[in-house]
């Protein structure tokens, strides 16, 4: 959510929505990789899982690190369709290697589904719901970051900016290796 709500702030809200839409989409693959019993399989196998941890982890420290090299760039370094197609892979990935969001489908989701008469349906509709709240916060996150827009036009603001949230990605990355070791 930092980051959606960094990237609409500095580029817009269209590199938000292409973000959030990566986001939804890596949400929605995930959800339907544990309806197929990829998460049971990722949890039981410890290397699988601690690889998926640490990537994870790894692509947060990237992304801070990446907020302040783009802290320090100009606005108009990147084409606006390259920018988008960034935002939406960072997005994606984001979630791909989000392993709070496989048990989440592992763990949360399957205790609201009854297991009759049609558990892969009722697994797949609450997997859309998921994803659709998901995606209606980070969308008003979106809506929201515009209003901060105005304070990342001046170079020097957007450094301090670019590194207080790039802060707080390297303590979400503290957050996640920390609260998903087994």
């Amino acid at each position: 959510m930092l980051y959606i709500a960094l990237l609409s702030a500095q580029h817009g809200r269209k590199a938000g929505y292409a973000v959030a839409t990566g986001v939804a989409l890596g949400l929605f693959i995930v959800g339907v990789l544990a309806m197929l019993g990829f998460s049971t399989f990722v949890a039981e196998n410890r290397v699988l899982y601690e690889t998926l941890r640490w990537s994870g982890v790894a692509y947060l420290l990237y992304l801070a690190w990446d907020t302040l090299q783009d802290a320090n760039r100009p606005l108009e370094t990147l084409p606006q369709n390259e920018l988008l197609r960034e935002s939406f892979t960072r997005g994606l990935v984001t979630n791909l290697l989000n392993p709070k969001a496989f048990l989440f489908y592992m763990a949360v989701l399957p205790s609201f589904i009854s297991v009759e008469p049609n558990y892969t349906g009722q697994f797949f509709l609450l997997t859309l719901i998921y994803v659709g709240v998901a995606t209606a916060i980070h969308l008003a996150i979106v809506l929201m970051s515009g209003v901060v827009s105005g304070l990342l036009q001046h170079p020097q603001r957007r450094r301090v900016i670019g590194w207080v949230f790039a802060v707080l990605l390297v303590l979400v990355a503290i957050w996640v290796a920390m609260k998903t070791a087994q």
